[in-house]
């Protein structure tokens, strides 16, 4: 779902986290402010982890570490496919696509090997 609004910025959230911190509840500060409870103890949880307060998941640069790699091999993977499909159609277009398999059935329950072994 796309979002509806700009993300809050990093002072913003500094200063809620701080605010939790300091005693007020985030339900109060919900109320005052625009950002859910939810979201601010979302926040609080994600400093805790990023100041090494928790350490019951990733901190933020963990996180972003992640998403890059996640990309990253997305974009592998797809170019490995591409490659993959271009390869067999040169090879096709050349014909000399290469036989399957070097192991020839030569009589039933009997396997010799063929001229490439």
């Amino acid at each position: 779902m796309p979002r509806t609004r700009k993300p809050y910025p990093p002072e913003f959230r500094r200063r809620i986290v701080e605010l939790v911190r300091a005693g007020r509840s985030p339900a109060e500060l919900a109320r005052e402010f625009e950002p859910t409870a939810q979201t601010i103890a979302t926040w609080v949880a994600q400093a805790d982890l990023d100041e090494g307060i928790s350490n019951n998941g990733l901190t933020t640069p963990e996180k972003e570490e992640l998403n890059r790699l996640r990309k990253e091999n997305r974009r592998l993977r797809l170019e490995r496919e591409i490659l993959a499909k271009a390869a067999a159609w040169f090879a096709r277009e050349t014909e000399s696509i290469p036989p399957k398999s070097s192991v020839r059935e030569s009589q039933p329950g009997q396997i010799s090997r063929g001229p490439y072994v």
